[in-house]
């Protein structure tokens, strides 16, 4: 199958950690961890902007929360022990973190407390939560990647009701990233990093998952991290380690091929700016935050809402 080329978009930059915010051990705790070669001294992902116009991101290895003024201006929010790596607001204004570490975190902006919500499923920790995701209804879908891959398809996908009940959708997946639904939310797109994959995963009358299959398959870098969507139901996908942010129509056709200014750690995505036009992209080998503006019919919705 054959398509037109994706028309390309250059980026610019439009804020970063500062350097003497930049901690560098490359003997720290998150690092050992994790395969040679990924970011040592500070890794930005989760951008999520709040009602004012703020980008709050989280910075995985230094247990930060951060924010990022309308202008670019950078000021740390609270740091503590954990490894956030993905961060969406509640409806409520509540801040709602996937960490790595301690499970699924809710930070009130107003103490700036930061408490657990779920740390385990059953019995069992999670292996590792990387992303997350506000249904309209107020549900909570997220991912539990932890250390898997091609060597061990045991990731999951979780959903937490607003009623309390916490459902395993999935358990089979190499290494679940990040995850957006539909614009009827009749499904997800999952980013399944190791496999270079977004699945669709259709979702049940009765709330279950079925029939779930592969929507884009990619090629070369380390494969899709973050995700974001449209009004028009365009998919953006953050590719690490190729430098780019691809965004699909809703048949999975290329429309846009977004190339980084900065490094190929090109993690996480969300929309904001007037008429929430501008697509946001963290950088995470440089802790840059890049932008770049996109032609979309009507207002784009939140990516987190």
């Amino acid at each position: 199958m054959y398509f037109s080329l994706p028309k390309v978009l250059e980026t610019s930059v439009f804020s970063s950690i500062p350097n003497d915010q930049i901690k560098s051990d490359p003997h720290n705790e998150w690092t050992t961890t994790q395969p040679m070669g990924s970011p040592h001294e500070s890794l930005i992902e989760g951008p999520s902007f709040d009602k004012e116009g703020n980008l709050y991101c989280v910075d995985v290895i230094n247990g930060r929360i951060m924010k990022f003024g309308p202008k670019g201006e950078f000021s740390i929010v609270i740091e503590y022990d954990g490894w956030p790596n993905g961060l969406k607001f509640h409806k409520d204004g509540r801040v709602f973190i996937a960490d790595y570490k301690n499970g699924i975190m809710v930070l009130d902006l107003n103490t700036l407390q930061i408490k657990p919500l779920l740390q385990r499923y059953q019995a069992e920790r999670f292996k590792g939560v990387n992303d997350l995701f506000f249904a309209k209804n107020g549900d909570l879908y997220f991912t539990d990647q932890g250390l898997t891959g091609l060597q061990d398809q045991s990731g999951r996908l979780f959903r937490l009701k607003v009623s309390g009940q916490l459902d395993c959708l999935l358990s089979n997946i190499p290494s679940p990233n990040g995850l957006v639904m539909n614009l009827d939310e009749t499904a997800i797109f999952l980013a399944v990093t190791r496999a270079n994959a977004v699945w669709r995963v259709p979702l049940m009358l009765d709330g279950s998952v079925s029939k779930v299959g592969t929507f884009i398959q990619l090629s070369g870098g380390m494969g899709p991290d973050g995700l974001a969507l449209d009004s028009a139901g365009r998919l953006a996908i953050a590719h690490v380690g190729m430098g780019c942010i691809w965004v699909v129509d809703p048949s999975g056709e290329p429309v846009y091929r977004i190339n980084s200014c900065k490094s190929k750690y090109t993690t996480n995505l969300a929309y904001g700016g007037v008429d929430n036009k501008t697509l946001y992209i963290t950088e995470s080998h440089t802790g840059t935050v890049i932008k770049a503006d996109l032609d979309i019919p009507g207002k784009t919705m939140f990516s987190h809402l």
